[in-house]
């Protein structure tokens, strides 16, 4: 197999990727790197850093629209950031020191974790709790459309999600994911944000938080430019496609699917790194 061929083969693989992802809302990392690593045999960390500026790529496409639309709290994406941000650092470095068979385990339990998540039942947050004292003083409480109509919603236990948010990061960085599930989950759970308002935020921070990590991967040389456009104009042609077919689909179904495929991968992830195979 020549190189052109190999690109081709990663593009078509990584447009399916983003098309899965981009139907769950926890992007096409979370497919991309297991069948890099597993199906095309790349070094996971090439792997890792090519999935990182995809990542790049595909939250400044479908950011910019979540914010016109006044979906996304820029003030709750730009606090959460700051953890993010430094937790994706941290994943970062501790990437170039933890053993392949490591990561692949790490990943894997992270796969069935989002997995467990993509198919949850999602409940409204409760209204008759009373409002954060710290959210009021950083003005976090917002509002978001629906059906022609503003929907006010109020933010709780800040702290909490803060530190859900560095790990989040940490993740990002060591496996080359935007985490949407545990950032979505900190959001969703913690800090009782609607979950129209955690996963348009979620997306807008999730590029931020790649580009923090990316830096890193590239001055250490695991930014292959022959693995890694391909895989991000495959994922960003996968995510619009995806984005387009949500509308029309039934989400249910697709989760389900998506779940098991990405739970395969988990499995097969841990046991490839348990065995040596990575």
């Amino acid at each position: 197999m020549n190189a052109i061929e190999f690109s081709l083969l990663i593009g078509m693989a990584s447009l399916v990727a983003g098309f899965l992802g981009s139907l769950t809302g926890l992007g096409g990392g979370v497919v991309i790197v297991p069948l890099l690593a597993l199906a095309f045999k790349v070094d996971i960390h090439y792997a890792i850093g090519a999935s990182l500026v995809s990542v790049i790529a595909t939250s400044s496409g479908s950011a910019a629209a979540y914010v016109r639309k006044g979906y996304s709290n820029i003030r709750i994406g730009m606090l959460l950031e700051i953890a993010t941000t430094l937790g994706a650092i941290m994943g970062a470095f501790l990437a170039a020191g933890t053993p392949t068979k490591a990561i692949a385990i790490v990943f894997g339990m992270v796969l069935l974790f989002s997995a467990a998540v993509s198919t949850r039942k999602r409940n409204p947050p409760p209204t008759d709790e009373p409002k954060d004292r710290l959210a009021s003083m950083l003005r976090l409480d917002g509002s978001y459309p629906d059906d022609g109509i503003k929907h006010p919603y109020h933010v709780r236990r800040v702290p909490l999600g803060f530190g859900l948010m560095f790990g989040a990061g940490t993740l990002s960085g060591l496996l080359g994911i935007g985490s949407g599930a545990v950032k979505v989950l900190a959001m969703d759970e913690a800090m009782l944000i609607p979950f129209k308002v955690s996963t348009t935020t979620s997306n807008f921070m999730i590029g931020v938080t790649a580009a923090a990590s990316a830096g890193i991967y590239l001055s250490r040389g695991y930014i292959d430019p022959a693995i890694a456009m391909p895989v991000t104009l495959g994922v960003l042609a996968g995510s619009m496609l995806g984005t387009q077919f949500l509308m029309r689909a039934k989400t249910k179904a697709i989760r389900i699917i998506f779940a098991v495929v990405i739970a395969m991968l988990g499995m097969e992830m841990i046991y490839s790194g348990l065995t040596g195979r990575l």
